[in-house]
């Protein structure tokens, strides 16, 4: 049941904001679309932060970090890694308790050129380095479908809040699957843009080449309208491209037909439950009258070593400037050495493992080992994904190979690593991908697939899951 209530232009009592969100609650109000939500006055979208925030407190999913606010506007979570002026952003950790942003990143000002206010800070993992968000200084994000399951990461906080109910829409960060995954966990919508399609300007940097800055929603349509809302060419990132935007949510299709590449070896490593989700969809999309194509793709051990290689060299040298000199929270010691050491000891310890994978891998004799190499080998997954693409449109491929794990049972940082198997490739080759839920498993948890498009086509990947969205009709 919708609700209709004629409140006079002026800010609410907290006493009011009671009354009212009573008479909410007792109708069954539910958190709107993002869509709806850009029909709202300014009074009922201060209404509705109310009862997000009311609702947030109580979920004890720990979902925001707080509840900030700047400006007016539909309200968007924003992942702890994205600067707004006046905020504090700490990337999840405790080195950077006190830093305030002195500035806006791109994406926060494009947001409320468009109508849009940030709303809260997500929870994530520590500098998005992690895939379940508990590695955060703030303690662990729970999953809306069972609080003894992780949401993800490292945008869990953001998917978690989306999928719980407590935010209309949010942004996160993707370097390895970091919107998909928790996305694909938590039963929503996330979205990856093609590399420079949005500006990393204000993102706190983990791997620079990989990084890129995506919705995560209730649904494609709104996905489509919240990437159209960040997209921009920024003269301030050396990585945004110039070339033309058009509006995907104006043009979005779910009648286009497309040739869509599945890849049978490529999953062999998801477990039962998954592989029988992919193959029910790949029938769906058969029957929406869309054109199947297999292909094979190399061993995903290949991805994973070389984005390792990858994101932690590049991780190693931006963490580099957190010292207590130019960024952190200093710890002062008895001589400069030892201040960096108390400093740098603030980092966690999946923070700590991915630092000295770095400097290992950028050092003096295995330089042109393992770094040197990982960029060729990097070259060639992108000649394999350009190579299918000569025959299809979209990748169908898995997100992850299982769904999302009980908190505290992932012990290995290897078996971490291994659940974005699926994920990192699409990084390391700049593509643009969408995942969204098509089923659960047996004990009610759910499955996400993703579409891979080509480089700069969001057009095809928003039409494409916008196609499948309305065919498998997901219910939470």
């Amino acid at each position: 049941m919708n609700l209709k209530i004629n409140i006079p232009k002026t800010t609410f009592s907290y006493n009011h904001k009671i009354f009212l969100l009573t008479i909410y609650n007792m109708l069954g109000q539910q958190v709107i679309t993002l869509k709806e939500a850009l029909t709202k006055s300014r009074d009922e979208l201060e209404l509705l932060r109310f009862e997000m925030e009311s609702k947030a407190k109580e979920s004890g999913l720990n979902a925001y970090i707080d509840f900030s606010l700047a400006g007016e506007g539909v309200p968007i979570l924003i992942k702890d890694n994205i600067q707004v002026k006046g905020w504090s952003i700490t990337s999840g950790s405790e080195i950077l308790q006190g830093y305030v942003a002195p500035y806006n990143a791109t994406v926060i000002n494009n947001l409320q050129k468009k109508g849009f206010t940030p709303f809260g800070r997500a929870n994530m993992d520590e500098f998005a380095m992690g895939s379940t968000t508990e590695s955060s200084f703030y303690g662990v994000t729970k999953n809306p479908y069972g609080e003894d399951r992780v949401p993800g990461g490292s945008s869990g906080g953001s998917a978690a809040a989306v999928a719980g109910g407590i935010a209309i829409a949010a942004l996160g960060s993707d370097t390895g699957g970091s919107i998909r995954q928790p996305a694909s966990y938590c039963g929503c919508v996330g979205m990856k843009p093609t590399y420079g399609r949005v500006s990393r300007f204000g993102l706190a940097s983990y791997a620079s080449s990989l990084d890129q800055i995506g919705p995560i929603t209730q649904n494609v349509e709104d996905a489509s309208i919240l990437y159209d809302a960040i997209a921009s060419y920024d003269e301030k990132d050396s990585t945004s491209s110039s070339l033309e935007l058009v509006s995907t949510s104006e043009n979005l299709d779910a009648n286009r037909k497309f040739t869509i590449a599945v890849t049978d070896n490529y999953i062999a490593e998801a477990n039962p439950e998954i592989q029988e989700a992919y193959a029910k969809t790949v029938k769906v999309l058969e029957e929406l009258g869309h054109t199947i194509v297999h292909k094979t793709m190399a061993n995903t051990k290949y991805d994973i070593a070389t984005y390792y290689i990858v994101a932690t060299a590049e991780a190693t040298t931006n963490l580099a400037r957190y010292d207590g000199i130019r960024y952190g929270k200093r710890v002062e010691g008895s001589n400069l050495e030892e201040t960096y050491i108390n400093t740098r000891a603030q980092f966690g310890d999946e923070v700590k493992r991915r630092i000295m994978l770095g400097n290992f891998v950028l050092s003096s004799g295995y330089y042109d080992a393992y770094y040197i190499k990982a960029q060729k080998v990097r070259h060639l997954i992108r000649d394999e994904f350009n190579k299918i693409f000569e025959e299809a449109d979209l990748i169908l491929s898995p997100v992850a190979p299982t769904v999302a794990p009980k908190i505290g049972s992932t012990q290995d940082p290897l078996e971490m690593y291994k659940s974005d198997m699926y994920t990192i490739a699409i990084n390391l080759a700049g593509l643009p991908a969408i995942s969204l839920p098509v089923a659960k498993d047996r004990e009610g948890m759910p499955i996400g697939l993703q579409l891979i498009g080509k480089a700069f086509d969001e057009q095809a990947v928003f039409d494409g899951a916008l196609s499948l969205e309305k065919a498998v009709n997901y219910t939470k």
